[in-house]
This record gives C-alpha cells, sequence and structure tokens, in this order.
C-alpha cells in the first residue's frame, strides 16, 4: 500500500492565508438574458419558499404560488437555454471529431453549426404560431394572459437563433469548434 504524503501546515500559515487578497470576480463572461434568467429564478425561489410556508406552516396554502412557480421555472429553462447555446454548453458528442481528418472535422462541424441554425429558426416559427394561437389563455388562479409566458419563451428561442449564428459565425472565423478542440473552450488547453 502506497503512502501518503501530506503536507503538514501550520497554523500560521492558514491565518496568512486569509491575508490574501480575493481575485477580483469577472462577471464579463455574463450576458443581459443571464441577469433576467437569475431574476426570474430568484423569483422562482421566492415562490416555491412562499408556498412551503403558507402550506406547512400556517396551513393555509396560497394557490398562487404553485402555478407562477411553475411559470417561473418554465422561463428559466427557456432563458438559461441561451446561456447554453452561447457558451457552446448542450450535450453533444465530440469522440469521432478525434479519429477523423481535421478536414473532415471541420466540415461536420461547420454542418452541425448550420443544423442548430436550422432547428432554432423552425422552432422560433413553430412557437409563433402557437403563440399566436393561445396568447388569449388565461392563468388559472392568477388572472394574467398566459402569453407573458408564452412570449418569453418565444424571445428565448429568437435570442437561442442569435446566439447560434453568432456562436456559427465565431466558430468560421477562428477555424475550430468545441467539437473540434473541446479543451480549447475549457480553459484546459489542447
Amino acid at each position: 500500500m502506497a503512502e501518503d504524503h501530506h503536507t503538514q501546515t501550520t497554523p500560521e500559515e492558514i491565518a496568512h492565508a486569509f491575508e490574501e487578497p480575493a481575485p477580483e470576480a469577472d462577471l464579463s463572461e455574463f450576458s443581459v438574458e443571464d441577469w433576467i434568467t437569475l431574476a426570474v429564478f430568484w423569483g422562482m425561489g421566492l415562490c416555491v419558499f412562499l408556498q412551503f410556508f403558507t402550506r406547512y406552516v400556517l396551513n393555509n396554502s396560497l394557490a398562487w404560488t404553485e402555478e407562477i412557480a411553475i411559470n417561473c421555472l418554465v422561463v428559466v429553462v427557456f432563458l438559461g437555454s441561451v446561456a447554453c447555446v452561447r457558451m457552446s454548453r448542450h450535450i453533444h458528442v465530440d469522440v469521432l471529431y478525434h479519429y477523423i481528418r481535421p478536414a473532415l472535422a471541420r466540415l461536420l462541424s461547420s454542418f452541425v453549426d448550420v443544423i442548430r441554425i436550422a432547428f432554432f429558426a423552425y422552432a422560433t416559427y413553430l412557437l409563433w404560431r402557437y403563440v399566436n394561437v393561445v396568447s388569449r389563455e388565461r392563468m388559472v388562479t392568477i388572472d394574467l394572459p398566459r402569453s407573458i409566458i408564452f412570449y418569453t419563451v418565444f424571445a428565448a428561442f429568437v435570442l437561442m437563433l442569435l446566439r447560434s449564428l453568432q456562436v456559427a459565425w465565431g466558430n468560421w472565423r477562428r477555424g475550430y469548434s468545441v467539437l473540434e478542440r473541446p479543451g480549447a473552450f475549457d480553459g484546459l488547453g489542447e
């Protein structure tokens, strides 16, 4: 059995570690939609807490909190997807790209960009048609139009389409994508 070697740290060294200045926070990687998503997430959290508190502590549930929390979750999912498109963080399989020639990998990666753009364009079109059909529906527990949620999801799909165009343009200018060189996007190198 191999012995574990641990460096001993003195209490003085631990105390001095807290004297070092904290690193500067870099918020430049976040976009407007990220901050909106964060605000909706906190609103959802507040609704869930209010629902829990009124149901289990006061034994008198507020019915509207569940519907608002569900609608907030829908908004968080779709606006959060915009960030995933922007940062190329959706699930993808890149193992094939390690075994094919770079020229073929580039062609295949560009094809994936085109398919992604086409998907978001078609999904945006379909959602626009759907919103026009159901735009007059009202929420069940609160007298608000459900179109608030539908138009937010529609806006998220428009943003995903625009971000996918932005990602494809960046991939074309850079000469590779996350599929071809995942390490270049993780900060871990090649």
